[in-house]
């Protein structure tokens, strides 16, 4: 990224205090880094983040951790004392935006009443992710990725078969709901500029899954009609799924007649296209396990690879199934800049994902290493004119931490 493109970082200028831990809130507040705000992340002196004990790890360091902790400052602090309360909200008192996930009610116990703050800084934006929202029976309930893709119905859709549901291979909804808060939290800063008042956003695990039912929700609320698991297919459109060629599997996405067409001319079957059970979309869905059938026939004919060359050049969607190693190998992904090379505070280096952005072109930059637990620790304090003394003063009597390795915090 050149001078002037970082220069032009739509959030430069804008300080985000961080008191989220695990991944929907952290991967909210890396999106807002990518965008050039300054983000304090403060964790317990006790560890920090939960997800810093998460596996996998590359030696002592939780990659689950660092794959959404990049560019921010850590300060390791006793949430609980009276000074490091005091410290909390001097902070947030001195940011723009205050991203937590916390149960509700909690902010409060802390000492950071969202109505206190607010009305002794109008302009401060607090963001809010739980697991269930802030009503209902369950509000106070504890809420993971994964009980909210049960209760939201989409693992009923994901599995080969109603017998056989899965969860997503990645913690989709935690990373749907950093989405969607960091949207909430965009949304608000234009609101500020506009008339000078924050404003308090909030989502939860599951409205956020809720909200990406697409048309499977609406689908139930229209006609009453549950849905069910499809495999690898399409629940609507067919021929769309994994077909078997003459070595791997490959995807083919049909999405109109004039594909449908196109494809039919190119495995060899023009007439296909014309027989009744498949002329029209509903019809081929209607008929979509003998369809596959015949498709898988003709595509045995040629390799996957081949396949996939020959319907690309024509327009028509399609792409293999890699694992990840074969990710990371692709020209296209290669192509794209994805992955950034930094280094860490104990100066071990780190391949990293970029965010999936790009700013006039350029894909954001990744502007610092995660930071080790308490790695940033002085320079917070010494932002908010605290002097040497008064530091060494809160160092010395355990209030904040300096980086330390996680075998020296007590049990």
């Amino acid at each position: 990224m050149t001078e002037s493109t970082a220069a032009a970082a739509p959030l430069a200028g804008i300080t985000v205090l961080d008191l989220s831990r695990a991944l929907a809130g952290p991967f909210a507040t890396a999106l807002l880094t990518d965008m050039g705000a300054a983000v304090i992340k403060v964790e317990s002196i006790k560890g920090g983040d939960s997800t810093r004990s998460w596996p996998p790890f590359e030696n002592d360091h939780s990659l689950y951790f660092d794959s959404t902790n990049r560019g921010k400052s850590s300060l390791a602090l006793d949430f609980y004392s009276p000074e490091g309360q005091g410290l909390l909200r001097q902070l947030a008192l001195e940011a723009d935006v205050l991203v937590e996930n916390f149960r509700p009610g909690v902010l409060s116990e802390m000492g950071l009443d969202p109505a206190g703050l607010r009305a002794e800084k109008p302009g401060l934006i607090i963001a809010s992710v739980s697991g269930f929202g802030t009503t209902g029976p369950l509000s106070q309930a504890a809420g993971l990725d994964q009980v909210a893709q049960g209760m939201s119905g989409l693992m009923s859709i994901t599995g080969a078969d109603s017998e056989t549901v899965y969860r997503v291979g990645v913690p989709v909804i935690d990373m749907y709901a950093g989405v969607f808060i960091a949207f909430g939290i965009a949304s608000a800063l234009a609101g500020r500029e506009r008339n000078g008042a924050g404003m308090e956003v909030s989502t939860s695990l599951l409205e956020s899954a809720l909200a990406i039912s697409s048309f499977q929700g609406q689908r139930y609320l229209s006609t009453g009609e549950v849905p069910v698991p499809q495999g690898n297919n399409h629940p609507v459109l067919s021929p769309y799924g994994v077909f078997k060629t003459a070595d791997i599997p490959v995807i083919i996405a049909v999405g109109n007649d004039k594909q449908w067409r196109q494809l039919c001319e190119l495995v060899g079957d023009p007439g296909l296209a014309d027989e009744p059970e498949y002329v029209t979309g509903r019809d081929r869905t209607l008929h979509r396990d003998a369809l596959t059938a015949r498709l898988e026939g003709l595509l045995a004919a040629r390799p996957g690879s081949e396949w996939v060359q020959l319907f690309r050049a024509a327009g028509i969607p399609t792409g293999p199934i890699y694992n990840y190693r074969e990710v990371f190998q692709d020209p296209q992904v290669q192509a794209l800049d994805m992955v950034r090379h930094v280094t860490r505070d104990d100066g071990s280096p780190l391949p990293l994902l970029r965010g999936p952005l790009s700013i006039n072109g350029v894909g954001t930059p990744i502007r610092k290493a995660p930071p080790a637990l308490g790695g940033d620790t002085r320079r917070v304090l010494e932002g908010l004119q605290l002097s040497e003394e008064q530091i060494a003063g809160l160092l010395q009597s355990g209030v904040v931490r300096e980086a330390f390795v996680p075998e020296d915090v007590p049990l």
